[in-house]
């Protein structure tokens, strides 16, 4: 069978904490299209998918998405797995990388290290999006699984929290997978202290007050973060 690994974005305009947030402008740009031109630096990704609720107040995200050249599938708001299940099914995927929508200075070059130790190292999900047991920042990673073991989750979460966030089927199962995580690489990378990622008007504004942009390189936005501190 030929590997197929699709990234699927989980995107959408009803955050609790920060609404629109995807469509906030991060120095000029939407934070959404952020996540997309620097997934498509991955050149391990054969497929970028934006899992977009289909009410009718997430048309716009839609909308835009299409506008810049990304595939949208849109599914179930409250069924989050639902809907990153069908998404991953439609494009055929055989593995899903899964990237938080809320990180925009998600790493091309980590998601592709990603994949490389997830292939290399035979669990059934591996992660470096979060400083977890590892000294990456939070927020330029991802998390990967084969699609088999996305269907268990399909048809086994059945608590609306592991309806609702995809994976924490297998964290709370986690006597039953093989969940593995590793360090950067690049030594410049390993600062687990920074939170990189979008959640708050709080750290929208930080995010704001960074001299980056979006072509720069994981070590340079980290280096950024390290010089405002």
């Amino acid at each position: 069978m030929e590997i197929n690994i699709t990234a699927i974005v989980q995107a959408r305009m009803g955050a609790n904490r920060l609404p629109k947030k995807m469509m906030l402008p991060l120095h000029g740009i939407p934070v959404v299209e952020w996540v997309f031109q620097r997934i498509k630096k991955a050149k391990s990704i054969s497929n970028i998918i934006f899992a977009v609720p289909d009410t009718k107040d997430n048309d716009i995200l839609s909308d835009y998405l299409k506008k810049i050249g990304a595939t949208v599938y849109r599914g179930s708001e409250k069924d989050v797995v639902k809907r990153f299940y069908f998404a991953a099914r439609e494009w055929s995927a055989t593995h899903i990388v899964r990237v938080c929508a809320d990180n925009p200075f998600v790493s091309g070059a980590e998601i592709d290290r990603l994949v490389q130790f997830f292939f290399e190292s035979n669990c059934d999900y591996a992660y470096n999006h979060i400083p977890k047991n590892n000294s990456y920042p939070n927020g330029i990673g991802a998390e990967i699984v084969s699609f088999k073991i996305l269907q268990m989750v399909f048809e086994e979460a059945k608590n609306p929290e592991c309806r609702e966030h995809v994976f924490n089927f297998i964290w709370e199962h986690s006597d039953r997978f093989n969940i593995l995580t590793f360090d950067p690489a690049d030594e410049r990378l390993r600062h687990p202290e920074l939170k990189l990622d979008i959640d708050t008007q709080h750290d929208f504004i930080k995010l704001c007050l960074m001299k980056v942009n979006v072509n720069m390189e994981a070590h340079q936005i980290v280096a950024v973060a390290q010089s405002m501190k």
